[in-house]
């Protein structure tokens, strides 16, 4: 069965593959006609798109930079380099449009605008009952053409028209009767004198970086408390002034309080939230004895500390400031307080006439005013301290300058004792033996060498009897004057606290010794 149906479906094939076979295959001539064609219009199909395509990639044709095919990942790495550009360059643009806002926003520093005299605002607790007298010790250094400042009475009283052109202008403290005030040693107007600070700031007066405190018998060495608020940043909160000289006054009170006679700075900011709390800080001490504590206590709650310096003088003291002043501290002379109370500062004047005097250096060179140097004459054997502005000291004999820059004890603690414990520094008493009592020479005029650019400052020995000393040796009893050649150094508080040097210089005159202060130089200490 299976070779005879092979059989039949060969003879039914063979003649269709076979075109050469007998029996061809109906329409086969036209078929080859169709096929032809169909291949004609294939290739011209095929070529025209060839033609249009090639037409087209040359009209679009790109730089030899670009890609025509990019490879995805190159893509992308192009796609995110350009983000990060842009991203780059916006963050670029927004920190400089931020750094212009900061920079509008923020306050100046000091550096762009530093402190100057127009910038300080006193505020002077008075009372009327001693006006008339502690008024002359405001006009000794107060310039009310540069300086601004307002008196704060406890009530009004008759002023004279041509006081008015030498004083800051007057007000009458506001009403406290609405705070208790509970201190049996006190005075109630340390509530009126604490809030000052306050009161002044409401009057609003413009462009104040700082507010200074002080009493009506407080001296300000105006210049020199510019340079000690230049230190500080006025934009940032600072209270500054310094403690008493009475260690028993700083163990009542407090080592961290600025005792006001001194006088104290409080920069603007400060006083601003001084100014939003301070009743209701009063409010909370009525046992405080004075307005000092009562400052600090509302400093305490603003959790702002005492920034101390040095130079500003609280002087609770008796007697003779001599010792303090002739051995001031390497710092600036700031103020002085408690002028009704001391003994004058020079001899044989009175209060006011004293510190007149003292105003003559203070015009050549406050920066120097009572700034302490120590040196020796050799071939005298002599040790000498000049207090530039105010005194020189000569002593026979050698004494050391750790031992010359103590102050010596010529004045009693605020309790009226000769206990040197009693002092919040290191002080030397007075010596016993008659070869080693000082001689004192006093300022008696100042002035300017404007050719040499020199101050040239005499002093003249102040006539008190001496002991008999039978040391063997040249005595300072045969001079009658000093005179000190210092050239102006108004930049001395830029530098590092260093005390001048003296040199003594081959005296021209008989009874005359010269000596010359200035830095010192490479190497120049002080000793025999």
């Amino acid at each position: 069965m299976k070779g005879a149906q092979k059989d039949s479906e060969k003879l039914i094939w063979e003649p269709m593959r076979s075109p050469s076979g007998g029996n061809p295959i109906v329409g086969s001539g036209q078929q080859s006609r169709a096929l032809h064609k169909f291949l004609v219009w294939l290739i011209l199909f095929v070529s025209a798109t060839y033609i249009v395509y090639t037409l087209k990639l040359v009209s679009t044709s790109r730089t030899c930079d670009d890609e025509p095919f990019p490879n995805p990942r190159t893509r992308i790495s192009s796609s995110s380099s350009s983000i990060k550009n842009v991203t780059a360059t916006s963050l670029l643009s927004q920190s400089i449009q931020d750094h212009a806002v900061v920079e509008t926003l923020l306050p100046e520093s000091p550096e762009t605008h530093r402190t100057e005299i127009r910038n300080i605002v006193f505020g002077i607790a008075a009372s009327a009952k001693l006006w008339e007298r502690r008024k002359n010790y405001i006009k000794l250094w107060f310039r009310p053409k540069e300086m601004r400042g307002v008196v704060w009475l406890d009530h009004t009283l008759k002023t004279r028209e041509a006081d008015e052109e030498d004083l800051p202008p007057v007000k009458i403290s506001g009403d406290t009767s609405r705070f208790a005030y509970k201190n049996k040693q006190g005075h109630r107007s340390a509530i009126r004198i604490s809030r000052i600070v306050s009161e002044t700031l409401r009057l609003g007066l413009e462009d104040v970086h700082w507010f200074v405190m002080g009493d009506d018998d407080t001296v300000f060495v105006t210049e020199n408390l510019v340079r000690v608020l230049r230190k500080y940043d006025h934009n940032q909160f600072y209270y500054i002034g310094s403690l008493s000289e009475s260690h028993l006054q700083n163990i009542y009170f407090s080592y961290g309080m600025a005792y006001g006679g001194g006088g104290f700075a409080i920069s603007y900011p400060l006083a601003k939230s001084l100014a939003k709390m301070q009743d209701r800080c009063i409010q909370r001490y009525p046992g405080l004895y004075g307005s000092d504590d009562r400052m600090q206590a509302c400093m305490t709650e603003l959790g702002v500390p005492l920034t101390k310096e040095l130079g500003f003088h609280q002087y609770d003291v008796y007697g003779n400031l001599f010792g303090l002043l002739a051995a001031h501290p390497v710092t600036p002379l700031v103020s002085l307080h408690h002028l009704d109370v001391v003994e004058p500062i020079f001899p044989n004047v009175t209060r006011v006439q004293a510190l007149q005097r003292l105003t003559l250096p203070m015009k050549l060179d406050s920066a120097g005013l009572m700034q302490q140097s120590i040196c020796y004459d050799k071939s005298k054997r002599w040790t000498i301290s000049i207090s530039w502005g105010f005194a020189v000291q000569i002593f026979r004999g050698v004494f050391s300058p750790r031992e010359v820059e103590m102050p010596s004890r010529t004045f009693l603690n605020w309790y009226r004792k000769a206990d040197y414990t009693a002092y919040a520094f290191n002080t030397r008493p007075v010596s016993r033996n008659p070869c080693q009592k000082p001689f004192v020479f006093y300022l008696s005029k100042a002035s300017l060498n404007s050719t040499m650019n020199q101050t040239v400052s005499e002093y003249v020995r102040n006539r008190v009897s001496h002991p008999v000393c039978k040391w063997k040796m040249a005595d300072p009893a045969n001079l009658e004057r000093v005179e000190v050649y210092k050239k102006p150094d108004p930049h001395l508080w830029d530098r590092s606290p260093r005390r001048n040097c003296c040199r003594v210089m081959n005296p021209t005159k008989k009874g005359t010794t010269v000596i010359e202060v200035g830095v010192c130089g490479e190497g120049e200490i002080s000793e025999m």
